[in-house]
C-alpha cells in the first residue's frame, strides 16, 4: 500500500524546487496534492505533471503571507477533495547575500512575511481542519541557515530561526489534538533560490566552493527533500514531532 494513500496534502511554493519534488512524491505515493505558489502557472503546471502521471492533484494560486489567500487556499482544499491531513509550509523568500544594513526594509519585511508569517496564517486557517479532522501532519521548511548561520544571510538566518522554535513550540501545543509538527533544514540546493544565497549570480567556481563545505559532496535536490517530507508525513513517523531534521549532507556537522 502507497504510504499517503487516502490522505490530503497541501504543499506551499510548490511551483518550483524543493515543493515541485515534494508535491510529486506525494503524489507517487497515493496523495492527493494540492500545489500553491504565488505563480499560478508554475503550480498549475506541476499539477499537470502529477495528474498526467496517474495522480491526483489541482493547483491554487497563493500568496502565504496574505490571510485572505491562505483561507481560500484552506477552503478550496476542503471543498476538492473532503478534508486536510498534511501541510508543508514549504514557500519561502531568500536574501541575496549582502550587508546585513543594506538590506532594505521592504526586502525585510517580506523575507518574515513570507517566512514567518505564513506560518501563523497557515496555522489559523489548517489546524482547525486538521482537529475536524482527528489530527494531521505540518511540515515545516527551515534551512541550516538556522542552525549554522553565516554573515551575508543575518535576516534570512533570523527568519529560519523562527521556523524551529515555532515548530518546536507547535509541536508541543498541538500534541493534544494529534498533530504533529516538524521542521526540515536544507543545505542550499539546485533551486531558483540558489542565486540569491550565492549574491546574485552562480559561477563555476562559486558553486564548486560551497560543494567543498558538504561532506558528502553535493547540494541538496528537490528529492532529497521530498523523501524527508514523505518520511515525516507518513505513519512510520507518527512518534515524531518537534523534531528539526538536517536535510544537508553533512554541513551543520
Amino acid at each position: 500500500m502507497a504510504r499517503l494513500e487516502g490522505k490530503v496534502a497541501i504543499v506551499t511554493g510548490g511551483g518550483s524546487g524543493f515543493g515541485d519534488g515534494i508535491a510529486k512524491r506525494f503524489a507517487e505515493e497515493g496523495a492527493k496534492v494540492v500545489v500553491a505558489d504565488i505563480n499560478a502557472e508554475a503550480g498549475q503546471s506541476v499539477a499537470r505533471q502529477i495528474s498526467q502521471s496517474g495522480g491526483a492533484a489541482t493547483a491554487i494560486a497563493c500568496d502565504v503571507a496574505n490571510r485572505d489567500d491562505v483561507a481560500i487556499l484552506v477552503k478550496g482544499t476542503l471543498a476538492t477533495y473532503g478534508k486536510l491531513d498534511i501541510l508543508v509550509n514549504n514557500a519561502g523568500m531568500p536574501q541575496i547575500n549582502q550587508p546585513m544594513l543594506q538590506v532594505d526594509e521592504d526586502t525585510f519585511d517580506r523575507i518574515f512575511a513570507v517566512n514567518v508569517k505564513s506560518i501563523y496564517l497557515s496555522a489559523l486557517e489548517a489546524v482547525p481542519a486538521m482537529e475536524a479532522n482527528g489530527g494531521g501532519v505540518i511540515i515545516n521548511t527551515a534551512s541550516t541557515a538556522a542552525l549554522r548561520p553565516r554573515p551575508g544571510l543575518t535576516w534570512y538566518n533570523g527568519s529560519k530561526g523562527a521556523v524551529i522554535t515555532l515548530t518546536k513550540s507547535m509541536a508541543v501545543e498541538l500534541a493534544p489534538q494529534n498533530i504533529r509538527v516538524n521542521a526540515l533544514c536544507p543545505v542550499a540546493g539546485e533551486t531558483p533560490m540558489l542565486a540569491a544565497f550565492l549574491g546574485g549570480t552562480v559561477t563555476n567556481e562559486m558553486h564548486a566552493k560551497f560543494v567543498s563545505t558538504v561532506p558528502l559532496g553535493r547540494l541538496s535536490t528537490p528529492r532529497d527533500m521530498a523523501n524527508s517530507a514523505l518520511f515525516f508525513a507518513s505513519d512510520e513517523a507518527d512518534f515524531l514531532t518537534g523534531v528539526c531534521l538536517e536535510v544537508d549532507g553533512g554541513r551543520c556537522v
